[in-house]
């Protein structure tokens, strides 16, 4: 640029020759000509496209390659490579790998989407599901992140749950709401199977019952982006990776789902306090502002559940999210409910709760609960030793003290009295039940109708005197005394 300038000025303002300028500085005729034209070098120009002997004929294929790769899924097109291989077997290509990744990349650049910047006015909300891996009791496992976003403030709440299903999708827009203060008036969602159960045409979408009892109880309009284009709901597509990268690494490791949980909730509020490039506050401040947007939240909680009807086996067992739980052997072969929730499952007959478990979240296991089985135990005493579900049923010593003591006792007996006690647990807990059995042994009274006595006796309430004590509107009542002359006629007559 130096020499550039110096020779302009000795010929645009010194008048220097041309010529001399030409022998002075030992540039060409046509390099002075393209200086004195430009204050600057232009560069180079190239006037047409070179030629491409080897590569050339062979574009309008590579083309047609890529523009079929646009019709199949993505995992299943073409490499540069791949192509390359093609090219050689199929149309005798004689030129290297480089000049087709080149042909390749031109393309990919000319043909690949330009997205249009979108308006996020408050009041708006995001959903995503995203993977994350979890060390859970020791065991890595690939748990789901339910993530909601707020693209006006930048906010995010995130949470871990085993999987994604019906009733994490529900829980986590219920912790969102209460996370952010408020219900946002509009929320995106990509086109789920938990949401959606069929695209119909365009943006109209033929819904679930758990998302549209969900959108009722909170009354938020729904927004579901078009079939492909998961960039209509950017944001909340960049902030899981961001959640992931800032709130899960190094991999956690925790003893349970909710410990993992409280720490995204503190790592979330956290996050809060950074201020984004092109904004005046922080995302905290911008929340506060947003908030006076939302929908209040509803005064009633909503219950996060996956409703599903099924039907006893042979075994009392009832299947839900390929688990199965029992049910007493009472209801065998009937038609009952299952609503499953994140922490237990419960199963219905008619509006009565029949059994409660713990939620499994692995696969084809079985949960029992022991006192479902002790009926059918009562008429098949002799599977008492081996029914699977009390296999690991572990009891106090002092039931294995009654047990041994009623066999000696009553000889064949024994074992279905020993089971008749059990069954007492279908009305009581293992410690009330417990203490009553290790007094009745203390007493020597260690049949079924002794033992249910000491915990009928325990459970009565002391009758307590009756007081006017701070019942003032019971004052002014007045109760006539009883005639109890027809008591005492009684009693004279039977004396007599």
């Amino acid at each position: 640029m130096d020499k550039w300038t110096k020779i302009r000025r000795r010929v645009l303002v010194d008048g220097q020759s041309k010529r001399s300028v030409c022998q002075e500085f030992d540039i060409h005729w046509d390099t002075l000509t393209k200086a004195l034209g430009h204050s600057e070098p232009p560069g180079y120009r190239q006037g047409q496209p070179r030629c491409k002997p080897k590569i050339g004929p062979f574009l309008e294929v590579i083309e047609e390659i890529l523009r079929q790769d646009q019709k199949v899924h993505r995992k299943q097109r073409h490499t540069k490579r791949r192509i390359f291989e093609r090219l050689q077997r199929e149309y005798e290509y004689p030129g290297g790998y480089t000049a087709v990744k080149q042909a390749v990349r031109k393309w990919e650049l000319q043909h690949r989407e330009a997205f249009m910047p979108l308006s996020h006015p408050p009041g708006e909300a995001q959903v995503d599901f995203g993977q994350a891996r979890v060390i859970h009791d020791g065991d890595e496992i690939t748990a789901a992140m339910f993530v909601m976003t707020l693209p006006y403030s930048d906010a995010i709440f995130a949470c871990i749950y085993p999987r994604e299903c019906t009733e994490a999708f529900l829980d986590g827009h219920c912790r969102a709401f209460e996370f952010f203060g408020g219900v946002p008036r509009r929320i995106s969602y990509d086109n789920s199977k938990i949401a959606v159960t069929r695209v119909i045409c365009g943006r109209e979408r033929q819904l679930t019952d758990a998302f549209l009892k969900l959108q009722s109880h909170h009354l938020f309009e729904h927004h579901f982006c078009l079939v492909g284009r998961p960039n209509e709901k950017g944001h909340v597509e960049n902030l899981v990776g961001y959640a992931r990268r800032n709130f899960l690494v190094p991999v956690p490791r925790v003893s349970g789902i909710e410990e993992l949980n409280e720490r995204l909730q503190a790592d979330c509020r956290q996050d809060m306090e950074r201020t984004l490039w092109g904004k005046t506050a922080t995302k905290a401040q911008l929340l506060t502002e947003e908030q006076g947007h939302f929908l209040p939240l509803p005064s009633e909680a909503f219950e996060a559940r996956r409703v599903q009807t099924a039907t006893a086996n042979s075994l009392s067992l009832v299947r839900f999210d390929r688990n199965d739980y029992s049910v007493p052997t009472d209801y065998a072969y009937h038609h009952l409910t299952v609503l499953g929730g994140i922490e237990q499952v419960r199963i219905l007959f008619a509006d009565t709760v029949v059994a409660t478990h713990k939620r499994c979240w692995d696969r084809q296991k079985v949960s029992f609960d022991p006192v479902h089985y002790l009926a059918l135990l009562e008429r098949k005493p002799g599977a008492l030793d081996v029914a699977r579900p009390l296999e690991n049923w572990h009891l106090p010593e002092s039931f294995g003290v009654l047990r041994r003591r009623l066999e000696n006792k009553l000889d064949g007996q024994g074992t279905r009295e020993f089971i008749r006690v059990l069954r007492l647990l279908e009305s009581t807990t293992v410690k009330e039940l417990a203490s009553a059995v290790e007094h009745a042994l203390s007493i020597g009274a260690i049949n079924h109708d002794a033992i249910r006595l000491i915990l009928e006796h325990r459970r009565e309430e002391p009758v307590r005197l009756f007081s006017l004590d701070g019942r003032l509107h019971l004052a002014a009542v007045q109760v006539q005394p009883p005639d109890l002359h027809a008591y005492h006629g009684l009693l004279v007559g039977g004396a007599a």
